[in-house]
Formats: C-alpha cells, structure tokens, sequence
C-alpha cells in the first residue's frame, strides 16, 4: 500500500454521480439507478464476484428503510460491503483500498450520446448557399435561418404586385412631371 486513496476524489465521484441525469439533485445524496451506474463505470461489477444484483441487494441493505437514497457514509458502507466480494483473497483493508482505488476521480460515462456526423454527403445536403427556388428564400447571405420570416409570405400593402422593380417610384415620377 504505498499509494495512498485520495477520498477527496471518492467524494467528488460520489457528487458527480449524485447529479448525473437529475438537474434539480443537490450532490449529497445517490439514488438507485445512479448507484448502479457508478459501479458499472468504476468496474466494481466484473460479472464474476460481483454482479448487478448484488449491486442493488447491497444499495437496498445501506440505506434507511422509508429512503431512496443514500448519503456519502451509506455510500461508503455501501462500497465496504462490495470490497469484500470483489475482492476475496485480500484481507478487508486491502479491499477496500482496492475499491476506493477503482472509484476514485471517475466520471459518468456518456454511452448512447448522439455524435455529429462529418460526411461529404451532409456537408453538401446542409450547404445554404447551394439552396434553390422556396429554399433559397428561408436563409440570409451567412445561412442563418430568417425564421418565421423565410417560411411565410407576409403581404405587403404597398399597393404594388410582389417582385416589381419600381416600386415605390410613382410619386417621384408624378411630382417630376408637373
């Protein structure tokens, strides 16, 4: 054990996870989905000694009997019991060590999360300024979207028919006129 456990980093995880997926959580309590996760993310469960369901017997054992949660001394009760089955032959110390180790500095991983995809194909279909006809009207010179202006014709009453090109210029001709 020259390496001492950082528990510092074992709370910070515990907070990180704590929020994960729930914006109105306060960082100081863990629910049962969350628990989970962080012990997939920080393989404590190997699928031999330790598996899903023992992760969820042992969350069900720590926590208070009316809770959903569990705070950061359940949190380490929690992973105490878990140290001694994934960690059989080392003696109770060393496990536990073994587990802080796994656990500590550990972010939630973002599995599932879409990824924008840089093809030649996309960049050609999503190019504004090769747009034509009705399209070509919904984007300025930059191709931001002109928004409800671009999708809709807004009348204009000018009196003039859309797409004239002297309109407006009647009273200036009238006025050089006399």
């Amino acid at each position: 054990m020259a390496d001492s456990v950082d528990m510092d980093q074992v709370l910070t995880t515990f907070q990180k996870f704590s929020v994960h997926g729930d914006p109105k959580a306060t960082g100081k309590e863990l629910n049962g989905k969350n628990w989970a996760k962080l012990c997939k993310d920080c393989k404590i469960v190997d699928g031999k000694n330790v598996s899903g369901t023992d992760v969820d017997i042992v969350f069900s054992k720590v926590k208070q009997k009316t809770s959903r949660v569990i705070t950061y001394e359940e949190f380490l009760r929690a992973l105490e019991e878990l140290a001694a089955k994934r960690f059989k032959g080392r003696s109770k110390d060393e496990a536990l060590q073994a587990v802080y180790r796994l656990v500590e500095g550990v972010e939630p991983a973002k599995v599932g999360v879409t990824k924008v995809e840089k093809t030649a194909a996309v960049d050609r279909l999503t190019d504004t300024s090769r747009y034509t006809g009705s399209h070509k009207e919904r984007f300025d010179l930059h191709g931001k979207g002109k928004g409800r202006e671009g999708r809709e014709d807004l009348a204009e009453n000018t009196g003039y028919v859309g797409a004239y090109k002297n309109a407006g210029t009647y009273d200036a001709k009238m006025k050089a006129d006399k």
